[in-house]
């Protein structure tokens, strides 16, 4: 089957996911001349242009070669940045996978490759009953995974894919990226990521101040990406 997707997780919130998930729509525009960026629920907003909307969804779309309906690419946005199935009874919505997923297949039809990008953490709840994952496995893209780099980063990533393959997904690779500039033994851990996770290392994202340019990171893509 043709590689028309892909879902980014991450191993906790703030861990870079939005960056890679820009990163990969400017890679991937280098193969194939529609490329979208999705997030499918996004838990607090800004006010931008007049309307309120959230900052990784402004970025995706910046890297997006294809401009679509709000609807489709951030179906679900919520003002408070909160666990999204608690930002969404706040806010009186109601988030379901079934949802997400047609809005997920309206992306597809006018797309060649859609980058669905999660929240938080691999099972994030989105209402009583159902996570992230869920979407993910209802989607079937492959899935990369970002790691923050930080004390306790082998764990998470560990647990994170052995997670993703009970799941039955396939684990694409991982980018490592350094959130905390004083985090001691940096390379060692990341060489022991790639012993131990059953991906390839995509790239990784240095320690920066400021606003990252997501075209300047350099990703090897997966073998049938290009």
């Amino acid at each position: 089957m043709a590689f028309d997707g892909c879902f980014v997780t991450g191993t906790d919130t703030g861990v870079g996911k939005t960056l890679v998930s820009a990163a990969l729509l400017h890679t991937l525009a280098r193969h194939h001349r529609r490329v979208v960026g999705m997030k499918p629920v996004a838990a607090g907003l800004i006010e931008h242009a007049g309307q309120w909307v959230s900052e990784d969804v402004l970025a995706l779309r910046a890297a997006s070669t294809l401009t679509v309906p709000a609807a489709l690419d951030n179906p679900v946005a919520l003002p408070d940045p909160l666990a999204p199935h608690i930002a969404a009874e706040r806010a009186g919505r109601s988030v379901t996978v079934a949802g997400l997923l047609a809005a997920h297949r309206e992306l597809q039809a006018m797309a060649d490759v859609v980058v669905v990008e999660g929240a938080g953490g691999w099972r994030v709840p989105v209402n009583d009953r159902e996570t992230l994952a869920d979407l993910a496995r209802a989607i079937g893209a492959p899935v990369v995974l970002v790691v923050g780099l930080r004390l306790g980063c082998l764990n998470h990533a560990l647990l994170s894919a052995e997670a993703i393959r009970a799941d039955g997904l396939q684990l694409a690779g991982w980018v490592a990226n350094a959130v905390d500039p004083d985090m001691p033994c940096r390379d060692e851990n990341v060489h022991a990521l790639c012993q131990r996770l059953p991906a390839p290392l995509l790239g990784t994202v240095a320690w920066h101040t400021g606003s990252p340019d997501a075209r300047q990171i350099a990703l090897q893509l997966p073998p049938g990406w290009h």
